[in-house]
């Protein structure tokens, strides 16, 4: 494995005191969060938000297509957890049977999102109601992700049909799927899912990461022979970039495959890719789009913020009180979302069906740029949620 080198935080002073982020100030948010789900329920019970607004508006979209549903069907179980009103439980669950049937019948699914499909909407129902159909449902989603895992390099191929030299590739995105297969192998007591999911992880880790653990979005391999060829982009800024939302999605992928396989050099790598992550951040601590950006008239990327904050908030219960950066992280965390609630929530935005402003999807094909999307959203909602409850995970 390359050597690589830890930037640490030489911005660590900027998180050593507290922002005062008070429960009262989290409790109004998710109180404005929660209006605006009220807002848009029956709009989207039989239908879902696109995955990026326009205009700040989520247009209706079915179940047939993409990869961003399961954040809408996450944030009505997390409303739910919130508030324990059965309305969300209600929608959630009706959203559960077309997951069912989309899985059954392989729409839409020639990728590897199954875990951002699933995860949110059908291992969360399970865990939250029991439900014996969304379990089947997960578990028929963790197959098909498995069945695109690749021998030779041992990875799960993000996009494309598996038979096409071109296509293969792993993206950081995966590290936040697997978690869907460490679940499946702990109901069904499989070791096959872990082991695709744990050598997935390996084989991600020690590539996708530069040394200075900034990543790289996208990784190719040799078809032939499984070696490593080149790390690119696909969404960032250029290929020797950091991506924000990639780098967010290694933060908290990494960490929730230490959740699952314990194994404590994943600590240390978390630490090394979170310090990237909060040394190339704004004056206002919410990302641009692109981390090789820190000022200037570029997007900012609001989700990339959020989906942070959530892995600085599980990381919380993965560290010793002895830990110098315990209390950094847990700092850090509630001045990004202080920053978000005060600064980029839709709370003043009467037009707008979303929670989170200022996100971008793919700013190099110009979709979703300044917009609203909903996992942006979602990880929101799930760090409210995680501030004023004992959350279990649904990944």
């Amino acid at each position: 494995m390359k050597k690589n080198t830890d930037e640490s935080i030489y911005t660590k002073t900027k998180y050593e005191n507290s922002c005062h982020l008070t429960k009262k100030d989290i409790e109004i948010a998710l109180e404005e969060a929660l209006k605006k789900i009220d807002e848009n329920l029956a709009v989207f019970t039989h239908q879902f938000p696109s995955e990026s607004s326009i205009n700040n508006r989520y247009v209706p979209i079915d179940n047939d297509r993409g990869w961003g549903q399961g954040f809408w069907t996450g944030i009505l179980w997390l409303a739910y957890e919130a508030t324990g009103d059965e309305r969300y439980r209600k929608v959630a669950e009706l959203q559960v049977k077309t997951f069912e049937t989309r899985i059954e019948e392989k729409i839409g699914v020639n990728h590897h999102d199954m875990g951002f499909l699933y995860s949110l909407s059908c291992v969360s129902a399970y865990h939250l109601t029991g439900n014996e159909a969304a379990k089947k449902a997960a578990l028929q989603a963790a197959d098909h992700l498995v069945s695109r895992y690749r021998e030779k390099g041992q990875f799960i191929q993000a996009w494309g049909d598996i038979d096409d030299p071109k296509a293969y590739r792993l993206i950081i995105d995966c590290l936040m799927n697997i978690p869907l297969l460490y679940w499946a192998a702990g109901v069904t007591k499989e070791d096959h899912y872990y082991q695709k999911a744990y050598h997935h992880m390996r084989t991600t880790v020690k590539n996708i990461f530069r040394e200075d653990f900034s990543a790289y979005h996208t990784f190719y391999f040799d078809p032939e022979t499984g070696a490593p060829v080149k790390g690119v982009t696909h969404q960032g800024h250029s290929d020797d970039s950091a991506w924000a939302r990639g780098q967010a999605w290694g933060m908290y992928g990494v960490l929730l495959s230490y959740v699952y396989t314990k194994e404590k050099d994943l600590i240390d790598l978390y630490k090394k890719v979170t310090h990237y992550f909060l040394n190339h951040l704004p004056e206002d601590h919410v990302s641009y789009w692109d981390l090789d950006f820190m000022s200037g008239d570029e997007p900012r990327d609001s989700s990339a913020a959020a989906i942070a904050v959530c892995s600085l908030l599980e990381i919380d219960k993965w560290l010793d009180e002895t830990d110098p950066f315990k209390k950094i992280y847990q700092n850090a965390a509630k001045e990004i979302l202080k920053s978000l609630i005060e600064r980029y929530s839709t709370k003043e935005d009467p037009n707008s069906n979303g929670l989170l402003l200022h996100a971008v999807y793919a700013k190099p094909e110009n979709l979703g740029v300044d917009e609203c999307n909903i996992w942006g959203d979602y990880f929101y909602m799930e760090a409210l949620v995680r501030l004023l409850k004992d959350w279990d995970l649904y990944w």
